[in-house]
């Protein structure tokens, strides 16, 4: 499928994007003592574990249907999404710790021109990674991509602080350094809480959202001989969901009618993006016989 090839080939670039900048970072870093930019070497760290998780995420959840998983693998998209968070979550706090002792620490702060150039080559290869997982992201609606375009993105920002950062301490003002520290890691922190949310809420089974109701019930309202419904249940698949409604028809309808008025209706909720499989349960509605 486009999806897996695609949301793939966005993980394998974020990969091989961090790679080259957790290398130059980290001698960077090295080089310069900066807190700041350590805490942007931890952080590209984590973003090749995120990248790694996202590429194998997508493998497993490509899957088909099988006997054992009769839903498909989807959710493992939300699994990894998961451990993603925790990962940058730890990463966050550790690197808070560090920035707020080393404020109190007199620390050596040596100034290197190769802190400016890796800054802008950060700023240039993320925002390049950030515009294209982006688009994928959107395109197939991937909770797991868009973790990682929203990391491209937060990285774009956040080395734009290490940035500043940097030239401060050309000037001898080396305590920004810090609080540029724990800035970043907050940033990822606040993130990675979201990331978790978002995750969590599908794999505790989170309905459906407001919109995406209000498609569903136009389309039962445009079917007459639906006289009304409910039990409008759905359940997480991946990145769409199983939905199950009932409705009433006429009693007197045969049980023929009945279930192409329900088969015409799971066509048409199905055919949603959102939509992986539609169950619907008829009811007849007593009516006097003549």
């Amino acid at each position: 499928m486009n999806r897996y090839k695609d949301t793939n080939l966005a993980s394998l670039l974020g990969i091989i994007g961090n790679i080259i900048l957790l290398v130059m970072k980290l001698i960077v870093s090295i080089i310069s003592k900066s807190q700041a930019m350590l805490s942007d070497t931890l952080n590209s760290a984590g973003d090749i574990v995120s990248s790694a998780m996202t590429f194998f995420g997508n493998k497993i959840a490509s899957k088909k249907a099988d006997e054992d998983h009769n839903l498909g693998h989807g959710k493992a998209e939300y699994i990894f999404s998961l451990l993603i968070s925790i990962i940058m979550l730890y990463f966050s706090v550790q690197v808070i710790f560090s920035s707020i002792k080393s404020l109190f620490i007199s620390k050596e702060y040596a100034f290197s021109i190769y802190l400016i150039i890796v800054c802008i080559l950060t700023i240039i290869i993320k925002f390049a990674l950030y515009i294209y997982t982006n688009k994928i992201a959107k395109k197939y609606q991937s909770l797991l991509v868009q973790a990682n375009a929203n990391d491209h993105r937060n990285d774009c920002v956040l080395t734009t602080f290490n940035l500043i950062a940097s030239i401060f301490g050309y000037y001898g003002i080396t305590f920004v350094d810090s609080i540029v520290g724990i800035i970043v890691s907050t940033w990822i922190m606040f993130v990675a809480i979201k990331l978790f949310k978002e995750a969590y809420d599908v794999l505790m089974d989170k309905g459906i959202d407001e919109s995406l109701r209000e498609k569903i019930t136009e389309i039962v309202k445009k079917h007459k001989e639906i006289e009304n419904f409910n039990h409008l249940n759905s359940t997480p698949v991946g990145y769409q969901y199983q939905i199950s409604i009932t409705i009433f028809v006429d009693g007197n309808l045969t049980t023929f009618q009945s279930h192409e008025i329900a088969n015409n209706l799971e066509k048409e909720i199905t055919n949603l993006d959102e939509i992986y499989l539609t169950v619907v349960h008829v009811n007849p509605v007593s009516r006097n016989v003549k």
